[in-house]
């Protein structure tokens, strides 16, 4: 089995930075809790490193999961140092509940599905989430009901760049064939199961989760 310092010296041969003292500082931390468990997220150049709190405590691990995702090797610090680090660090840690998690760049559902009428349905990661055509198009509703209902929160996108993804996803939608007695379904009745949406009026209002 690869050691700790194999597992370093041979990344670093393969063009990983080494870090120097005073190079290293990470843009924050976020502590994340809730479903009887807490997360932390180092966020460092664009990277966001999920790491359990034994591995935050643990310089070694800490180490090889900064250089595994981020590319980066922190400098070695002895072992009292390291431990006074991370304990400031933790102290002023953000502090968010699990469900507010923010999800990567990559962000993707696995399809949009129209049922006609001005409805639709986002499928993601086994999980149909309803929208109507308005809601869809409105960045700020669309993260706020995945967050509801996904319990996952998409990046938020320049508008532009949404409205080109939306409109893609609207093109390139499956489509369901009506049932007997959609036709009297009204947009009222697709909505009584979406009361939530009625605080969501105000679009053009600052959003506090980003």
């Amino acid at each position: 089995m690869v050691t700790d310092t194999e597992f370093i010296v041979e990344s670093i041969s393969q063009g990983c930075v080494m870090l120097a003292d005073g190079e290293f500082f990470i843009d924050r931390l976020v502590k994340y809790v809730g479903n009887g468990r807490i997360r932390w997220h180092v966020e460092f150049r664009g990277h966001r490193i999920e790491l359990t709190t034994g591995q935050l405590k643990k310089q070694p691990t800490f180490r090889r999961k900064m250089l595994e995702q981020a590319g980066v090797l922190p400098p070695q610090c002895p072992g009292a140092n390291y431990r006074r680090w991370v304990l400031d660090l933790r102290r002023n840690a953000i502090e968010l509940p699990w469900r507010e998690r923010p999800v990567d760049a990559g962000f993707s559902v696995d399809r949009l599905v129209g049922h006609g009428g001005d409805r639709w349905t986002v499928e993601y990661q086994g999980k149909a989430i309803k929208f109507t055509t308005t809601k869809l198009r409105r960045q700020t509703s669309f993260r706020k009901r995945m967050l509801l209902k996904a319990k996952v929160l998409p990046p938020r996108m320049d508008p532009v760049a949404y409205r080109k993804w939306v409109d893609w996803l609207i093109q390139n939608a499956a489509e369901v064939a009506p049932r007997a007695g959609d036709a009297v379904i009204t947009e009222k009745s697709w909505l009584d199961d979406l009361p939530e949406l009625g605080g969501w009026q105000d679009e053009a209002a600052p959003e506090a989760t980003d």
